[in-house]
């Protein structure tokens, strides 16, 4: 069964938790915010793998990790490790080697892939603030290395973004301030 009309007067209920909670608080946010990042990784990850077939796995295996956040966030005992912190730090490491060096932000939309990991970037750095929220409330307790993976979540894919303009040929614009 796809529905349960258990959710009908806005309450929800997370893992290992008997009581419903409020589809308006700061766990029910942050799990929403982690959600759309995910599904919108989906996207990117179908779309892009013509462009460079190892961004298939790359997000794969993101979109993994964002689960393991979201059941720390609903309360279960995983949790992101240290390594798996290191890893995203290697991918941006491996792009920045391939990349001309960035020097400034760049207006999105150089090409329809890099825009397309730009709007994640910005998806990611909104569930961020959800989650950092729910850690602050210290409602359910985040570990330091998820909030390391999220933070780092973004840097990769901005570099995504940066490593997509790149192999497409195409010169980003820098803001003029004017």
């Amino acid at each position: 069964m796809l529905y349960t009309r258990k959710g009908d007067n806005g309450t929800t209920k997370t893992f290992g938790c008997d009581q419903r909670i409020s589809k308006s608080s700061t766990i029910a946010e942050a799990l929403g915010a982690m959600d759309e990042v995910n599904s919108y990784l989906g996207l990117c990850k179908v779309k892009t793998k013509e462009l460079e077939p190892s961004f298939e796995k790359i997000i794969h295996d993101i979109q993994k990790n964002l689960f393991i956040v979201q059941a720390e966030l609903a309360g279960a005992t995983e949790s992101i490790s240290e390594n798996k912190v290191k890893d995203l730090e290697n991918i941006v490491d491996d792009i920045e080697k391939q990349i001309p060096k960035v020097e400034s932000f760049f207006i999105s939309g150089g090409c329809e892939f890099s825009a397309m990991f730009d709007f994640a970037r910005t998806l990611a750095r909104c569930a961020e603030r959800r989650v950092v929220a729910v850690h602050e409330e210290g409602v359910v307790g985040i570990g330091k290395s998820t909030l390391e993976y999220l933070n780092r979540l973004s840097s990769v894919l901005y570099a995504l973004a940066r490593l997509s303009s790149h192999l497409s040929n195409v010169e980003e614009e820098s803001p003029d301030y004017k």
